[in-house]
C-alpha cells in the first residue's frame, strides 16, 4: 500500500443507490430556482426530472447535448443559460451531457473567453469567478464525470479534445442512481463500461496513485469486468449497480491520481476522428496495458501483475493471456476496432505526436516513445 502524502477532493456530496435520483429532487431544487437542465439528444429521459423540479417551484430550461461537446455547443449552452438567467445547472445523461453542463456552469459567470481557460490549445487559466451551482445525475456507467473537476471539450480547429479544468468545477451534488442506467443500449453499455474499466486500471497503475485511489480501484477492477460481461449477456440489476459503482470509483480515482497511455491517445484520436471516446479506450486498453507491462519494473510490475490476475479471473484464462483475452472478448462482444471506428493511419500518426502534450500521458507509469505509441494503435486496428 502506498502511504505517501496525498490530497483527495471530490463533489461536495455523493449519493449512491437505487431511488436516490428522485429522493434528491428537493435538494436539487435548492441549488437555484432558475435551472438549466442539460440532457442527451432526447429530452424524454429527463422529462421526469424537469417535471419534478417544476413541481418544486423551479423554472426549468432544457438544453440538449446530442454529441460529445465542442466549443460551439458550450458557447450555445452558456448563451442559453444567460438568457434564462439560470442560477444553477443540472445534468442528467452520459458523460457528454455532464461534461457540457459542467463547462456551461463554469463559464456562465466568466469574463474571459473560453479559450483562455482551455489546456494545451489555450492559456489554461483558472476561472476568474466561481461557477454556478452544479449537480450531475449520470445515466450511463462510464466516465465518472459526476465527480471530476474537468470537462473534456472538442476543439475542431485544433483537431483534438482538451480539458477545461478548475477545482471549483467539482459538483455540489453527484447522484449516482444505477436505475437511471437500466436498459441502456448494449453498444453504449459496452463502450462506456470499457471506459469505466480503463478508468480504474490506469489510476491504479499511474505515477500518482495513492492509498485512497488504490482502495477504490482494486475492488472495482475485480468486479467491473465480470459485471460488464454479465450485461453483454442479459439485463441484470446487480450488474448495473456494479458498473455504476465502477464508474464512480473511476471518476474519484482519476480526479485524484491520474490516467495513462490509453487516455493519452484516446483524447487526440477522438478529436481527430470523431469516434466515441469509450470505444476508443476499449480498443486501446489491452494493447496499452501490454506496452506498459513490457517495460515495467518494481512496484509497477507488481501492480500490472495484479491487474492481469483480476482480468484473468473474469475471463477464465491464465494471467499471461489476460490482455489478449480481453481484446478477444471485447471484439466478440461487438466492440469495433479502430479502423472500423473511422480512425485512419493519418489520425494514428498525428495522435502519436499529440500524446506527448496530453495531461493523461504525464502520469503513465513507464516512458513510451512515439514508436511504442504507434505500435499500441496499430495492434488496436
Amino acid at each position: 500500500m502506498n502511504l505517501s502524502a496525498f490530497r483527495f477532493a471530490t463533489a461536495a456530496e455523493i449519493r449512491f443507490g437505487r431511488g436516490e435520483a428522485r429522493r434528491a429532487v428537493p435538494d436539487l431544487a435548492r441549488l437555484g430556482r432558475a435551472v438549466l437542465l442539460v440532457h442527451g439528444a432526447s429530452a424524454a429521459r429527463a422529462d421526469w426530472l424537469r417535471d419534478a423540479l417544476t413541481g418544486e417551484g423551479c423554472a426549468v430550461t432544457n438544453f440538449a447535448v446530442s454529441a460529445e461537446p465542442d466549443i460551439a455547443l458550450i458557447t450555445a449552452g452558456v448563451l442559453a443559460a444567460r438568457e434564462a438567467n439560470a442560477r444553477a445547472v443540472i445534468a442528467i445523461g452520459g458523460g457528454a451531457a455532464i461534461d457540457a453542463a459542467k463547462a456551461i456552469s463554469a463559464l456562465v459567470p466568466a469574463t474571459r473567453p473560453i479559450h483562455d481557460h482551455l489546456e494545451v490549445v489555450g492559456k489554461g487559466l483558472p476561472l476568474d469567478l466561481d461557477p454556478l451551482p452544479f449537480a450531475a445525475l449520470p445515466s450511463t456507467a462510464g466516465t465518472g464525470a459526476e465527480v471530476t473537476r474537468n470537462a473534456v471539450i472538442a476543439v475542431p480547429e485544433a483537431r483534438r479534445k482538451v480539458s477545461l479544468r478548475d477545482a471549483r468545477m467539482l459538483p455540489r451534488l453527484a447522484v449516482v442512481d444505477p436505475s437511471l442506467t437500466d436498459g441502456c443500449p448494449r453498444a453504449v453499455t459496452l463502450a462506456s463500461g470499457l471506459d469505466a474499466l480503463t478508468q480504474v486500471i490506469e489510476p491504479y497503475l499511474c505515477t500518482q496513485a495513492n492509498a485512497v485511489t488504490d482502495a477504490l480501484c482494486l475492488s472495482a477492477i475485480e468486479n467491473g469486468l465480470p459485471a460488464l460481461m454479465t450485461l453483454m449477456e442479459c439485463e441484470d440489476g446487480r450488474a448495473r449497480d456494479a458498473m455504476a459503482w465502477t464508474s464512480l470509483c473511476g471518476g474519484l480515482a482519476l480526479a485524484n491520481a491520474g490516467l495513462g497511455v490509453v487516455h493519452g491517445l484516446a483524447g487526440p484520436l477522438g478529436g481527430l476522428s470523431g469516434a466515441s471516446h469509450g470505444a476508443i479506450c476499449g480498443a486501446l486498453l489491452p494493447h496499452g496495458l501490454a506496452a506498459n507491462a513490457a517495460r515495467a519494473t518494481g512496484d509497477t510490475a507488481r501492480r500490472i501483475d495484479r491487474v492481469k490476475h483480476c482480468l484473468a479471473n473474469a475471463l477464465s484464462t491464465s494471467p499471461d493471456n489476460a490482455f489478449s483475452s480481453l481484446a478477444e472478448w471485447s471484439r466478440h462482444a461487438g466492440l469495433p476496432r479502430l479502423d472500423a471506428q473511422g480512425v485512419t493511419a493519418e489520425h494514428r500518426a498525428t495522435a502519436a505526436r499529440m500524446a506527448a502534450s496530453s495531461s493523461s500521458m504525464k502520469a503513465n507509469p513507464v516512458p513510451l516513445d512515439p514508436a511504442a505509441l504507434a505500435e499500441i494503435m496499430d495492434k488496436a486496428r
